[in-house]
């Protein structure tokens, strides 16, 4: 086995073990030791400097710690778990609440009419999909399209901390009331007063603003989501020339 074969075992292993020793401590939160011999806490965001390639490597390693899911009553009608995509070496990090019926069926985040409108406003903001990370608060989809019940977050929590944990973006846009209120551990939070308002989540500041589609619905308020893109392009220092222009999200 060459040395590259044996780093990436390295990274698995340790991985692995950590998740499997915290979970049976019942710890809610999930410190990731991201390398042998070395002490970093991915959650805590002290030290992690790993390359994108190896924090692939680690959220591989995550989706097969998942398998397939049966931890909760949402295994039960889904067709596809959908974990997540993009960079994982990402400067922002999008969270929904739940995969719907296109994501669900492809095993892809934010792929139908509402993933339209992400696309367009991660566009905007001088990105490529490929170039953010994507994921959602549970990983399969509610019947119907219904909201995540508590218990379902409770139970894949742990994952998406873990992907927060592996990716540490500069920040992450929590889309919509859910993903706002399951970061802020706030479950009576209101979007309308929270979104243009940046909260911390374990050190990475989060945008909350409107989930797309709630957009579709009321595209007046489009303006309002894009104010808060550039506060996001702000605090990462990026800069945009494109003029503030409602109907191209």
């Amino acid at each position: 086995m060459n040395s590259e074969k044996l780093r990436k075992a390295d990274l698995l292993d340790d991985l692995k073990k950590s998740m499997s020793f915290y979970q049976a401590l019942g710890f809610e939160n999930l410190p990731i030791k991201l390398a042998r011999g070395n002490q970093q806490s991915a959650m805590t965001g002290k030290g992690n400097g790993q390359s994108a390639s190896e924090k692939k490597i680690l959220l591989e390693a995550l989706r097969s710690e998942i398998g397939d899911c049966t931890r909760c009553k949402l295994s039960k009608k889904r067709t596809t778990i959908v974990f997540g995509e993009g960079d994982p070496g990402a400067k922002i990090m999008f969270i929904g609440e739940a995969p719907g019926r296109e994501e669900d069926l492809q095993g892809r985040p934010f792929v139908g009419d509402a993933g339209m409108v992400l696309t367009r406003l991660i566009n905007k903001m001088g990105f490529q999909r490929e170039d953010v990370y994507i994921a959602n608060i549970v990983k399969c989809r509610p019947p119907v399209n219904r909201d995540p019940e508590m218990d379902e977050i409770e139970t894949c929590r742990k994952f998406l901390e873990g992907q927060i944990a592996i990716i540490r973006p500069r920040v992450i846009v929590s889309l919509g009331r859910i993903s706002a209120a399951t970061l802020t551990g706030n479950p009576g939070l209101k979007i309308t007063a929270v979104r243009g308002k940046f909260f911390d989540y374990k050190g990475i500041p989060v945008m909350p603003t409107f989930h797309p589609a709630y957009l579709m619905r009321s595209p007046k308020d489009k303006w309002l989501t894009w104010d808060d893109a550039l506060r996001v392009l702000e605090r990462i220092g990026e800069e945009t020339g494109v003029k503030s222009n409602k109907t191209d999200i």
